[in-house]
C-alpha cells in the first residue's frame, strides 16, 4: 500500500501541473475543447449552427398570451408569482435542436398524454397532460421548448394544447 501512494502523489501533481508545456511544437488540443458549443455559422453539412435565439416574451406578454399574471424569474421562467403555476422557455441553435429532437419526441409520447405533431415549417410537436404540457418548435430561427406547469385555469390537456399553440404562434419572426 504505502509503494502506491508516492507514484500516485507524483500523478496527482502532474495532473495538477498541466502536464505539458507552452512550446510552439506541441499539438493543439483536440478539437472543439474551446470551442462555443452553440456556436455559428454553417457546419458545413448545409446545417446551421447559429447562436440560439434569445427569449421570445417578456413578463407582460407571457401574462397577456396565458391570460394570467407571470413574474418574470429570470433566464425565461415565468411564474404565477405564488410559486405553482410555470412556462419554461428553452432556447437553442437550430442544430442543437435538431441533435436532441427524436429523443425528446420519443420521451413525450411516454409521458405525456396526447402528442400532436406539428403542420407548419420545420419540426415540433406539443404534447399534453391534465398538468403539464411541452411544446417543441425547430425552424430557420432556432430550437424553442416550451413547458407549461401546474395552470389550475388550464386544468386539461384541451387548456394546455390550446395556451401552447398561443405562444407558439406568437414566436417571433
Amino acid at each position: 500500500m504505502r509503494r502506491l501512494i508516492v507514484p500516485a502523489f507524483c500523478v496527482a501533481a502532474l495532473v495538477l501541473a498541466g502536464c505539458g508545456g507552452t512550446d510552439p511544437a506541441d499539438p493543439a488540443p483536440e478539437a472543439g475543447v474551446d470551442a462555443p458549443v452553440d456556436g455559428g455559422g454553417d457546419t458545413g453539412d448545409g446545417v446551421d449552427a447559429a447562436a440560439p435565439p434569445a427569449c421570445p416574451f417578456n413578463a407582460a406578454q407571457a401574462s397577456e398570451l396565458l391570460g394570467q399574471p407571470m413574474v418574470d424569474q429570470g433566464n425565461c421562467l415565468f411564474g404565477d408569482g405564488k410559486g405553482v403555476a410555470s412556462l419554461t422557455i428553452t432556447t437553442s441553435s437550430r442544430l442543437a435542436g435538431e441533435t436532441t429532437y427524436d429523443y425528446q419526441r420519443q420521451q413525450a409520447g411516454q409521458i405525456y398524454q396526447k402528442v400532436t405533431d406539428l403542420d407548419r415549417g420545420g419540426k415540433g410537436y406539443v404534447a399534453v397532460k391534465d398538468i403539464e404540457g411541452q411544446a417543441v418548435v425547430i425552424d430557420d430561427r432556432g430550437a424553442f421548448t416550451i413547458t407549461l406547469s401546474s395552470f389550475e385555469r388550464l386544468g386539461n390537456p384541451d387548456g394546455y394544447e390550446q395556451a401552447l399553440r398561443r405562444l407558439i404562434d406568437a414566436l417571433p419572426a
